[in-house]
């Protein structure tokens, strides 16, 4: 079976609150996200929140990473939707462990725009 990209989803709890509303962090993560996964980078947007929280999204040509942050609840939502055969999106857990230390993880993959070949 055929697909266009891998998709997927991190939950990450009971992360440390001050990596969650920092803007640095962030970017940082997804940076290094990009480059694990050996994607190319198109643009990145990091937007803090009031009173906290912080969305960052890469913009790959591959597709996008992106993480979203309540630092109030510990916690992230990470996704990673990566177009083609070669790229890996799981590659990216340990770079969000690194920087987030979540005491636990939950993934979800799936294949998008899944077909077979006839």
């Amino acid at each position: 079976m055929k697909s266009v990209g891998r998709h997927l989803i991190l939950e990450l709890w009971e992360c440390r609150e001050s990596e969650l509303n920092s803007t640095e962090i962030v970017e940082k993560a997804l940076l290094e996200a990009v480059e694990t996964c050996g994607a190319t980078l198109l643009s990145m947007q990091i937007h803090p929140f009031s009173p906290q929280g912080v969305t960052g999204v890469a913009v790959v040509s591959e597709s996008h990473i992106l993480i979203h942050t309540w630092p109030e609840l510990c916690y992230a939502a990470v996704d990673v939707f990566l177009c083609g055969d070669s790229r890996d999106p799981a590659k990216v857990i340990p770079v969000m462990e690194k920087y987030f230390a979540p005491k636990k993880v939950q993934a979800i993959e799936m294949l998008r725009g899944s077909h077979s070949e006839e």
